[in-house]
């Protein structure tokens, strides 16, 4: 049976308490993780992104350049905490860029 909150709980930890009792979370990290995508690399590499896929702790993103891709992939690591940075917890471990 779910906990009740008292009357007095702010809204966001209504909300926090909603995603958590419905077992949400990797939804929203899958949205978040988009989003700090598209805020973190800007309008030149978003031009060139096709898909920003979340499954499990590995990201995957598809480009549209190769020349983009293989700039991109020197830095790999250096996106990896930029964005767990930016969701301020580790959500992504891995990425692959394709």
């Amino acid at each position: 049976m779910a906990k009740r909150l008292s009357n007095e709980s702010s809204i966001s930890e209504v909300i926090k308490a909603f995603i958590e009792n419905n077992k949400l979370q990797s939804g929203m990290d899958k949205i978040d993780v988009e989003k700090a995508w598209k805020d973190l690399m800007g309008n030149g590499v978003n031009t060139y992104t096709q898909e920003v896929i979340l499954k499990g702790s590995t990201l995957y993103v598809t480009l549209t350049s190769s020349v983009l891709r293989e700039e991109l992939s020197h830095g790999k690591q250096k996106i990896i905490i930029m964005l767990n940075d930016e969701l301020r917890k580790e959500v992504v471990k891995e990425l692959v860029l394709r």
